[in-house]
């Protein structure tokens, strides 16, 4: 996975401009309301959301396996501290974040590596931490595009797999925690293919042992 990305990010450098994804702005919103201070992003990405946390006051950590794009965070957003990693196995981090922020990575794992970034990222928060995750919806255009895996997960391209969640599948897959919120967002983008408009579901959970 980190070959795909770095190859992209080494092409189209800031692939989805510097403005933060609006569930971003959504998620601050929670966080503020109970007062996060230490927050933990995986697949943090070159920064346009990371930059919106550490903005606003947050102490704000980001894990991201591509090595250009965390070149590019760092200058794009020097408050963060970077981490060049894999989000499946974050144990050289603490486990004291209040929240965790995660934009559009759990549906680029197949099912058993999901669970595992799921359980990794449960480790780093402390009890009654929060968690907010994007995930690509079944409404979205390229739901069942490529060649089938597993179910509703998709090759879509060489090397990156795409699982496309409904709400109870989403909400199966953070059984352990306390489901809090979910919802549908509409997210607009263009990385050069022109506007488009994803149909995320998001889901806001609370850890509660």
């Amino acid at each position: 996975m980190n070959e795909y990305w770095d190859t992209r990010f080494n092409a189209e450098d800031k692939i989805w401009g510097e403005s933060p994804s609006h569930t971003a702005e959504y998620a601050l919103h929670l966080f503020n309301q109970n007062k996060v201070k230490k927050l933990l992003v995986p697949g943090s990405g070159y920064g346009r959301n990371t930059i919106l946390f550490s903005a606003s006051g947050i102490k704000v950590a980001g894990v991201e396996i591509s090595e250009k794009a965390c070149k590019i965070a760092r200058s794009f957003d020097p408050a963060t501290r970077i981490f060049n990693d894999t989000v499946l196995d974050m144990s050289f981090l603490a486990h004291n974040y209040d929240a965790i922020y995660c934009f559009n990575v759990l549906h680029l794992f197949r099912e058993y590596d999901r669970q595992l970034f799921i359980d990794q990222c449960i480790r780093r928060i402390k009890k009654q931490g929060l968690m907010f995750f994007t995930v690509f919806s079944e409404k979205e255009e390229s739901f069942g595009k490529g060649k089938q895996v597993e179910k509703n997960t998709f090759e879509s391209k060489p090397g990156r797999h795409v699982h496309y969640f409904d709400e109870d599948d989403l909400k199966a897959h953070f059984k352990k925690m306390e489901v809090l919120e979910t919802g549908i967002m509409e997210d607009p983008e263009d990385h050069g293919s022109g506007p488009h408009t994803h149909l995320l579901h998001y889901i806001y959970v609370r850890k509660t042992r």
